[in-house]
């Protein structure tokens, strides 16, 4: 096999510890395949400098396939700042607070609040946390367990969808590398097989309401469950949360339910709609119709908005117009991300680094363990970095090859990649989604971490389970003994809690 040796593990490597220092994951991409062209020419900066940008940059813009892609970035943009500052969410949400009368329902339904705003990650924690605070304080429940919640309703939950920005982010990354292998799939197909495997995404989500119905904490958690329901105490003495309650009503009083609920009924309506004059489900949909009938999706969701807040006379038509077209500026650090990791990948594949990691691997790893090696690899290089997208940007453009080469399950190698992604997305203190986690619930984000990490342990030790065994039967049956598994844990755990609480008592 062709490669470069040792010096084609050089961009990923450095990439992975460049945005594990800097915490900037344009710097850490750039640079990575910026190293690796110098390499390539020779170590000629001036030439490196050029060939990046002629032979590695433009071409990712220029591609029919990447652009379509990054216009539907900057749509998926726009509908979301759109539903975010139109105030639906708060609406809808204040609507059904009132039958919310027991700590069951109140985490029930912060966690369906959060399954709502699957659109975006970022805005769940601002949406829904605010809402919800000053229920789980009249019901004694810990505002680290609200950020607890609406962390777990965030990035697990948006990896799963293929239609937002996150799903049309990593469908980019595996269309280039299918290219590049010559491989026929369909990205959205294969992107829609690879759910089953996405074990920590999944189970992160599903022990929301498994906690909450057996009520149940165990670890740090526990404690500060105990300290709101016997002392009414929001905050540990040294707490110091990244938002402080404002006694006002949080949601929008002259906002209305329909503004968030009617643009999504848009969304699928068309979306299906149009995919459903192509064949879906009973046939392959193109990958360029597919983006298409997403695109003309959130533009008419987006137009129903603009609609509604003018016919409710809550914005003007100017402040709507820029509301949308700040959300498409937002989807620029998006965008950029998205070429530089096509562009090192492209770098990465010209130096033979999968070849090479192949070369090493083969004959002296089995084949079933990979998914598990790239887990626990992703996930460590998620939790230093604190970036998912950083790590699917370097990750997969070796994991599918590696898939390809030695003979494991793909699918289960891409759901091992994406759920060592959102483990450090969902557990690191640096990550964006955890920080606004803390703030969303009014919380100490030390404390929150310190709570959440435990729960995100016990996920991630199952979900390495499941992944070897899902390299030896490549079945997404697997899901279920993984399922299965937490549960058992969570009883465990909590029983061995609960024990440890009444000997400290007796003593």
């Amino acid at each position: 096999m062709e490669h470069m040796g040792w010096l084609s593990l050089i961009p990923p490597v450095l990439a992975v510890i460049l945005a594990i220092i800097t915490k900037n994951v344009i710097i850490s991409l750039f640079l990575g395949a910026f190293t690796g062209v110098l390499i390539i020419v020779g170590g000629n900066p001036l030439t490196a400098t050029t060939e990046t940008i002629g032979n590695f940059l433009f071409p990712q813009v220029a591609d029919s396939y990447n652009a379509a892609v990054l216009v539907l970035l900057f749509f998926i943009g726009g509908f979301v700042a759109l539903v975010e500052k139109s105030g639906g969410g708060a609406a809808l949400a204040a609507r059904t607070v009132k039958s919310i009368n027991s700590k069951v329902k109140a985490q029930l339904s912060a966690w369906c609040g959060g399954l709502i705003i699957f659109f975006s990650d970022l805005g769940t924690p601002l949406i829904v946390g605010p809402i919800f605070e000053k229920i789980f304080d009249k019901a004694r429940i810990s505002r680290e367990k609200l950020a607890y919640i609406i962390d777990s309703t965030s990035s697990p939950v948006a990896v799963l969808i293929p239609f937002i920005g996150w799903g049309v982010y990593i469908m980019g990354l595996i269309k280039s590398e299918f290219d590049g292998l010559g491989i026929t799939a369909s990205e959205f197909d294969t992107f829609v097989q690879v759910i089953p495997f996405q074990f920590y995404a999944i189970l992160a989500v599903l022990m929301v309401p498994l906690m909450a119905i057996l009520k149940l904490d165990f670890g740090p958690m526990a404690k500060a469950e105990q300290r709101v329901r016997e002392t009414g105490q929001l905050y540990w003495k040294d707490s110091k949360p990244l938002r402080r309650s404002d006694n006002e009503a949080d949601a929008d009083q002259e906002s209305k339910a329909i503004l968030i609920w009617l643009p999504l009924l848009v969304l699928f309506v068309t979306l299906f709609g149009l995919l459903l004059t192509k064949g879906f489900p009973f046939e392959p949909v193109d990958g360029n119709d597919f983006r298409v009938s997403l695109i003309t999706a959130y533009l008419f969701a987006a137009i129903s908005i603009f609609i509604l807040l003018i016919a409710f006379r809550l914005k003007k038509f100017g402040d709507i117009f820029d509301i949308y077209t700040s959300g498409m500026q937002k989807m620029v650090y998006v965008a950029v991300t998205l070429v530089l990791a096509w562009s090192l990948g492209t770098v990465i594949g010209e130096m033979g680094t999968a070849n090479y990691i192949v070369e090493l691997m083969q004959g002296r790893v089995p084949a079933f363990i990979i998914p598990a090696l790239l887990f626990i690899i992703g996930a460590i290089v998620s939790l230093a970095s604190g970036s998912s997208w950083g790590t699917f940007a370097i990750m997969l453009p070796i994991a599918i090859p590696m898939a390809v080469a030695l003979d494991a399950h793909m699918l289960v190698c891409i759901g091992a990649v994406l759920s060592g992604g959102i483990f450090g997305d969902h557990s690191s203190p640096i990550s964006d989604t955890s920080i606004l986690s803390s703030t969303g619930a009014g919380a100490d984000h030390i404390d929150h971490v310190k709570t959440q990490f435990p729960y995100a342990l016990t996920n991630a030790v199952i979900a390495l389970i499941g992944f070897i065994a899902a390299g030896l039967t490549g079945s997404p049956w697997t899901v279920v003994l993984t399922v299965i598994l937490l549960v058992l844990a969570v009883v465990v755990l909590s029983k061995l809690t609960k024990k440890k609480y009444e000997s400290n008592i007796n003593v």
